[in-house]
């Protein structure tokens, strides 16, 4: 049970990459583009994160969904592929309203 939440946003990404495999919208048109832009929004919502822990705001939930080790101190390794789906889903809609 406690890699539901893991397997969620696996399952999600996975979704994701269909769509963009289907449509070329991303990584399938531009890779080392999207790459670098992924990359450097996963970059800032990190830091922002260790901003958020270290002032006491953002804290590890007590989740059974979740695994039972973070990387850092409160930053869970879900938080990691939160942060690509985030940016991910982000990058796919500009992409498609750029074409709509």
């Amino acid at each position: 049970m406690m890699f539901l939440y893991l397997c969620a946003l696996l399952f999600s990404i996975s979704g994701l990459a269909i769509l963009d495999w289907r449509y070329k919208l991303a990584f399938w048109d531009q890779p080392k583009r999207t790459g670098l832009v992924i990359a450097v929004g996963i970059a800032v919502f990190a830091i922002w994160d260790f901003f958020g822990i270290s002032l006491g705001i953002f804290f590890k939930g007590d989740s059974p969904y979740m695994l039972p080790f973070t990387l850092f101190p409160e930053f869970p390794l879900e938080e990691l592929f939160f942060l690509f789906l985030l940016c991910y889903v982000t990058v796919l809609l500009y992409r498609w309203s750029e074409r709509w």
